[in-house]
């Protein structure tokens, strides 16, 4: 018996695919497809936190190039506004160095919640002549390893 995917709540091999407490033979699944569920709480709420995240990394930026911009077009002509131009986005990238560490924190939240995800996948299968939702879940990648494993056991079942 090879064993496609495992955890805690799901197995899949080449001869069943548990869920649960509930046991889908392979040889009975006639078809698999996946659809997008409806968005839950919790995935509403990590995708306004990834726009606020979005917003913490990237409005300072625009602000200060709209107020540098501003300062230089006022108080210099076109010579001196291209070094001042050139001095400031050196000190701009020198900044961004010197606050890297303090940008990680807001970088690895975004990554995150990237990873969980802010949709619902749903896993449906056809069996015995009826549609059965076989797995709900919110986080991207184990939905994915989850629905790759059971199109391999499927598919070896067609073989």
């Amino acid at each position: 018996m090879t064993t496609y995917y495992r955890d805690s709540q799901v197995r899949v091999t080449d001869r069943a695919i548990e869920v649960g407490p509930r046991v889908f033979p392979t040889d009975e699944l006639t078809y698999v497809w996946h659809e997008r569920g409806r968005p839950t709480l919790e995935t509403t709420t990590r995708r306004f936190a990834r726009f606020g995240l979005i917003a913490i990394l990237t409005v300072p930026v625009f602000i200060g190039g709209v107020l540098a911009a501003g300062f230089i077009a006022r108080e210099h002509g076109i010579a001196a506004q291209i070094g001042l131009a050139v001095a400031l986005v050196g000190l701009g990238v020198v900044l961004l160095m010197l606050l890297a560490p303090l940008l990680e924190f807001p970088m690895m939240a975004l990554e995150r919640s990237y990873d969980r995800g802010t949709s619902v996948h749903e896993i449906w299968v056809r069996w015995r002549h009826q549609d059965l939702l076989l797995y709900r879940t919110d986080n991207a990648a184990r939905f994915g390893a989850i629905y790759r494993a059971i199109q391999r056991a499927v598919e070896r079942e067609e073989v």
